[in-house]
C-alpha cells in the first residue's frame, strides 16, 4: 500500500489557491482512481481520505483538514496505523515558490526549504527521507510570501498551472506504481518557455 498525502487547506476560502495545489492534485486522482461504487471520501487520519487502485497498487489518497502548518499529524497517524515506511510508502504532493509555475519535481527527500507543511510533516515522522513531488507556483516577488500562497492564480500562471496539476496526478501515480526514479526520469524537467 502507498500513501498519497496532498498538503492545503481546509475550506472554501482556500479553494483554487496556490498553497492548495496539493489537494487538487489529490482531488483529480481520485478522479481518475477511486472506486465510485466505494463512494466519497471518508474521515480519518485527520483528514479525508479516498481509496484507489493504480495498476496493482493499493493507494490511500489524503488531505489533511488540520491546515497546512499542522499537517504532519494526519501524515504521521496514517504512516503509523498501516505502519508504513515514509521514505519507501509516503509522497507528499505540494506547492513550491523556488520553482517556476508550470513545472513538477520529485524528490526522495530533503529539508523543507521554509515550506511550514513540510517542516511539520517531517517533525512529526522524525524523518525528512520520504518523497515529495513540488508543484511551481512562480516567487511571490513584491507581495509577502503568506498572501501569495493564499492568494489565486494569475490567469497566465492558472493555464500553467493546469497542465502541471495533470503532470503531477500522472507522476503520482507512476511513482505508486512504478517507484521513484522511474517517477523523477519521466517528470523532472523544466518548462518550455
Amino acid at each position: 500500500m502507498k500513501l498519497v498525502v496532498g498538503l492545503g487547506n481546509p475550506g472554501q476560502e482556500y479553494d483554487r489557491t496556490r498553497h492548495n495545489v496539493g489537494f487538487e492534485v489529490v482531488d483529480r486522482l481520485a478522479r481518475r482512481y477511486a472506486d465510485p461504487a466505494a463512494g466519497s471520501a471518508r474521515s480519518r487520519f485527520s483528514g479525508l481520505v479516498v481509496e484507489a487502485m493504480i495498476e496493482e497498487e493499493k493507494v490511500l489518497l489524503l488531505k489533511p483538514l488540520t491546515f497546512m502548518n499542522v499537517s504532519g499529524k494526519a501524515v504521521a497517524e496514517a504512516i503509523r496505523f498501516y505502519k508504513m515506511s515514509p521514505a519507501d510508502d509516503l509522497l507528499i504532493v505540494v506547492d513550491d515558490t523556488a520553482i517556476p509555475c508550470g513545472s513538477v519535481r520529485i524528490k526522495p527527500g530533503g529539508g523543507a526549504g521554509g515550506h511550514n507543511g513540510l517542516a511539520d510533516v517531517s517533525r512529526t515522522l522524525g524523518t525528512d527521507a520520504w518523497p515529495r513531488l513540488r508543484i511551481g507556483i512562480d516567487k511571490p516577488g513584491r507581495i509577502p510570501l503568506s498572501n501569495y500562497v493564499l492568494g489565486r492564480f494569475t490567469p497566465e500562471q492558472q493555464e500553467l498551472v493546469e497542465h502541471s496539476l495533470d503532470d503531477a496526478a500522472v507522476a503520482a501515480a507512476c511513482w505508486a506504481s512504478e517507484g521513484l526514479a522511474p517517477a523523477m526520469n519521466r517528470f523532472n524537467r523544466k518548462v518550455a518557455g
